[in-house]
């Protein structure tokens, strides 16, 4: 229970900056914005206020419930604290994201591309740095066919993975402190390479391991 009150208490600050500046709000509110901070996704004022408390609560609920599910339910225990890590963690950006947005329709100068930025890095250094603690599971992770088929395979993707994107996360927030115009391209596509590099480690470490995946050897033939 304990592991729930960081992000009830994101969700009842959350549901509190709503109603404070609920009345404020124009009828429309930008809710979606380009990596440019220029806003392209409109909203009613009601919908912008709701939002992000109601992904709050079903983050709450999907972070209790997925584990009760998983049919490997009992490597949980192996890794509960890191589960809770970075649940809070998205859910804490989801805050900061909301307070930015209802900030902005309220006349705030706010360079939502800078700070976007800054809390998608943050979010990537803190998932990076706990990757290596996460055990064999169904939702959370680098779940590929490799590392789901072997125990050793997961364990050094996620190795390899963890730096990955605690590097990409730095990308971010280089990108969130610099003007140049395609900076933020170059971090999204950090990111990118990460993920798409992590999974082919996996498969890389899956081949020269094929004892501990339970590969079977290759048949000469003739």
């Amino acid at each position: 229970m304990r592991r729930l009150i960081p992000g009830l208490l994101a969700l009842i600050a959350a549901t509190a900056f709503s109603i404070w500046a609920y009345p404020q709000l124009p009828a429309e509110v930008a809710t979606h914005f380009d990596v440019h901070g220029a806003a392209d996704g409109w909203s009613s004022r009601r919908f912008a206020a709701a939002m992000v408390p109601g992904m709050l609560c079903l983050m709450l609920v999907i972070a209790t419930v997925l584990p009760k599910i998983d049919p490997r339910q009992a490597n949980y225990s192996l890794f509960n604290s890191t589960w809770w890590t970075v649940m809070t963690s998205v859910m804490v950006l989801l805050l900061g994201l909301h307070v930015l947005i209802l900030g902005s329709a309220l006349g705030w100068k706010v360079n939502m591309s800078r700070w976007g930025f800054v809390g998608v890095g943050g979010l990537l250094i803190v998932m990076g740095n706990v990757m290596s603690r996460v055990r064999p599971n169904w939702f959370l992770g680098i779940r590929t066919p490799w590392t789901l088929s072997s125990d050793v395979v997961w364990r050094k993707t996620h190795r390899f993975g963890g730096l990955a994107f605690v590097l990409a996360g730095f990308c971010f927030i280089a990108a969130a402190m610099v003007t140049v115009p395609w900076a933020q391209y170059a971090a999204l596509g950090a990111t990118l390479f990460a993920g798409l590099s992590s999974v082919v480690y996996s498969y890389l470490v899956w081949r020269r391991e094929p004892r501990e995946s339970g590969a079977a050897a290759p048949v000469a033939k003739g």
